[in-house]
């Protein structure tokens, strides 16, 4: 009997190798630059952006105020109550990662993903401190002298410097950027802003100057997800081997009928932020940022070849390729019946989300029946019934509701006296910006059919005094149920 050693099991994690992407330039990287400027320039500005609400509303256009439970958002003001709105859009925005990868792969982690917005940034720095890949490379094998040193702590002080401002600028989403600068810089911040500040940037500074596509390829769950949403009319960045292949070395000018286009000369892999070769074929590491798809058709200009040996293509156009045919057109890959439901779903929660915002009452209350006792007889034979109210008042002034109470079908309720807490008026004032509560009595005279009936249906109404806005809510007024 023969035996064979034990294969070992390929290790489920590979020590990181540096990359060190090549500069290039092409459609792509200019999309993606782009991309990098706007999306920085709107989380780095946002909270400095300011909005008028009032004298008694903060005046940041965007604000997660946690200390009082609201999130501001230009002329919209989200209440704990409305948290749905928040609902919404974290499903929407899974609804539209779902179609962009269905329509064009990952597009989102290689255009507008936080870690490769930062990472590029990172690599910006990296190349204008050290040089470009092959400097970078030799600077890596040098040993450490002045000129390493220097240059390895101008780079990571510049990082620290990003890492910092990334992490000032979130702290700044949930308070008042002005005034929470002024305390960071006199020490009189709370700790959690420092502690939040110190976190952040030290994860910037390590996912986007040293973890980089190690984040993309074990700590991202989406590359393993992906393949669910993508199918063959997918379009994903693709070598056409058919054409490229048998590869070989070709200056320009020359013309070798047994040689495909490509040169070999490894453009598409140095500058790839992922460190693949995607002639190896789709790859889960891939990012999608068409990247290679610039080198590569900047060197078939080079040497008099047509663009388009890497590019986006669908796994359907694959054989129609290879037989010499024209690919379909791209937006019948885009508006195909998967797409369009991702899209309808995604459409009618943003509609939905739009009609509910505007449909909001302005006048936000609840009323609550007391049950311990359900009614209280009163000295003369009257019967009291005792409710909670709360009402919020969402404008930035003082507010004066005034409460009534009419039948479920809108009629007055003869005798029935509604008074609040330590008055015996019906209306009560509320600060703004503020929630009150407030004890509402309900009495109805001895012998009435609310004193003597078991229990009766009732609307009340509350009505901003200073406005026509008006809003209802049913309730109860429990009677001693002895006719």
């Amino acid at each position: 009997m023969s035996s064979t050693e034990p294969v070992e099991p390929p290790p489920l994690y590979a020590a990181r190798e540096p990359i060190f992407p090549r500069r290039v330039s092409g459609a792509f990287r200019n999309l993606k630059w782009a991309l990098l400027a706007v999306m920085l320039g709107i989380y780095y500005i946002t909270p400095w952006i300011r909005w008028d609400r009032g004298p008694a509303l903060p005046d940041q256009a965007v604000l997660v105020d946690l200390a009082n439970r609201r999130f501001f958002f230009f002329m919209i003001e989200i209440w704990p109550h409305e948290f749905y709105f928040v609902a919404g859009l974290l499903i929407m925005a899974g609804l539209g990662l779902f179609l962009f990868t269905s329509a064009a792969g990952r597009v989102w982690c290689g255009y507008a993903c936080p870690q490769t917005v930062w990472t590029d940034l990172y690599i910006l720095v990296e190349r204008w401190v050290e040089g470009d890949r092959n400097a970078r490379i030799r600077l890596l094998r040098q040993k450490w002298n002045f000129e390493k040193i220097r240059k390895r702590f101008t780079k990571w002080t510049i990082w620290l410097l990003i890492g910092v401002a990334t992490g000032g600028a979130w702290v700044f989403y949930f308070t008042d950027a002005p005034t929470l600068l002024r305390d960071l810089f006199t020490g009189d911040a709370s700790p959690i802003a420092y502690t939040t500040i110190a976190v952040a940037t030290l994860t910037t500074f390590a996912f986007g100057g040293f973890a980089r596509e190690q984040i993309c390829i074990y700590a991202c769950p989406w590359p393993r997800i992906q393949a669910a949403m993508m199918d063959e009319d997918t379009l994903v960045i693709a070598y056409r081997e058919w054409r490229g292949e048998p590869r070989g070395k070709l200056k320009k000018g020359e013309h070798d009928p047994t040689q495909g286009d490509c040169i070999d000369c490894m453009a598409c892999f140095n500058v790839c932020p992922m460190g693949i070769d995607i002639r190896d074929g789709q790859q889960l590491e891939c990012i999608t940022c068409g990247l290679c798809i610039d080198a590569c058709n900047e060197m078939m200009d080079k040497i008099g070849k047509p663009r388009g040996l890497i590019g986006y293509m669908a796994l359907k156009d694959e054989n129609l390729e290879r037989a010499g045919g024209h690919p379909r057109n791209i937006w019948k890959h885009i508006f195909r019946p998967r797409t369009l439901l991702y899209f309808g779903l995604w459409a009618a929660i943003g509609i939905g989300l739009v009609v509910a915002l505007f449909m909001r009452s302005p006048i936000d209350f609840n009323v609550t029946p007391n049950r311990d006792p359900l009614y209280v007889i009163q000295g003369d034979g009257s019967v009291r019934n005792i409710y909670t109210l709360r009402l919020r008042n969402k404008a930035g002034d003082d507010t004066t509701f005034k409460v009534s109470i009419v039948g479920v079908d809108g009629q007055p309720v003869d005798g029935l006296t509604v008074h609040l807490e330590g008055e015996d008026a019906d209306t009560v004032t509320v600060p703004p910006d503020e929630t009150l509560t407030q004890r509402l009595y309900l009495e109805a005279p001895a012998g009435s059919p609310l004193a003597t009936a078991d229990r009766t249906d009732l609307r009340l109404w509350i009505e901003d005094t200073g406005s026509t806005d008006r809003d209802s809510s049913e309730t109860v007024f429990n009677g001693t149920g002895q006719r």
